[in-house]
């Protein structure tokens, strides 16, 4: 006898005992029917799990989605709010322009007027001092007669 207590053999035995009281153990658990159950118990759990995790992640997704078509819808709201203040902005510079055209037609008529009246004025002054002057000679020439 060695000063090892159990020889390499003795420990080799138990080994294979024991492997074999495990696959004995395995074969009856794998042949109870409750156990079975308890697998697919099991299996379905995990079915449901899966299931309510995909569930979680279209919902995820649609969310997503929405919020997306959300930021969209906004951005070309804003869009069009910009693009109508735009046109409103350039209407107004329309009407100022029209207004501002019209106030410049309505100087260049008024002093049209004023120089037609000036013009008008000026040619009675000219007819006015032709006919002073004639009235003047005349009296010249009454005067010179006289002597």
């Amino acid at each position: 006898m060695s000063f090892k207590s159990p020889s390499f053999g003795d420990r080799m035995g138990a080994s294979a005992k024991a492997k074999k009281a495990a696959l004995e153990r395995f074969r009856v658990k794998s042949a109870d029917p409750a156990a079975t159950e308890r697998q697919a118990a099991r299996e379905a759990a995990q079915l449901a799990r899966d299931g309510r995790d995909s569930e979680r992640r279209i919902a995820r997704q649609e969310a997503e989605a929405r919020a997306a078509a959300d930021q969209r819808a906004q951005a070309a709201m804003r869009d069009a709010e910009r693009a109508a203040e735009e046109a409103a902005r350039v209407a107004e510079q329309a009407r100022l322009a029209e207004q501002a055209a019209r106030e410049i037609a309505e100087e260049a008529e008024r002093r049209a007027t004023i120089l037609s009246k000036a013009s008008a004025k000026a040619e009675t002054d000219t007819t006015l001092l032709a006919v002073q002057k004639a009235a003047r000679d005349a009296r010249y020439a009454a005067r010179k007669a006289r002597k």
